[in-house]
């Protein structure tokens, strides 16, 4: 039985890059662990959803002369819709972007079940402005605390 022994020669300077190396991977590796974990504040906000009084709720806004009633109906859990009650002609006519406005609003809110980055279209960013004040308005009369 032979064997060879074979000599392995390292250079100091090739177990200092190894090392280094070593020691950047464990520290990229912690490094993403920490900043990838779920945050208890977000967990526990998530837990916490809105919970609000079963009814239709509504709130006046005033538009020149003319007065109309935004509607939030909702349940438990859910805002299951938004309307603008009663729509007159004449305050069809005399405001024309507020029926547009609200439909849009209402199928955000609804989907999102959130006031928060609502998109609103340029053309109509004071009338939506004032609805979703008036929506945030019935929302907190149908919030249960």
């Amino acid at each position: 039985m032979s064997s060879k022994t074979k000599i392995v020669v390292l250079r100091m300077k090739e177990i200092i890059y190894t090392a280094i190396f070593i020691g950047l991977g464990i520290l990229l590796i912690t490094l993403f662990l920490i900043m990838f974990r779920p945050k208890k504040e977000a967990a526990a906000s998530s837990s916490d959803a809105v919970s609000y009084i079963p009814g239709v709720y509504s709130t006046c806004l005033v538009l020149g002369s003319q007065n109309v009633n935004v509607e939030v109906a909702v349940d438990a859990n859910h805002i299951n819709s938004i309307a603008c009650t009663p729509l007159s002609d004449s305050v069809a006519t005399m405001y024309p972007l507020m029926a547009p406005s609200m439909a849009e609003l209402s199928a955000q809110i609804c989907s999102t079940q959130s006031l928060e980055n609502l998109h609103v279209p340029e053309g109509s960013q004071y009338t939506s402005r004032a609805l979703v004040t008036a929506i945030k308005t019935a929302l907190g009369k149908a919030e249960a605390h």
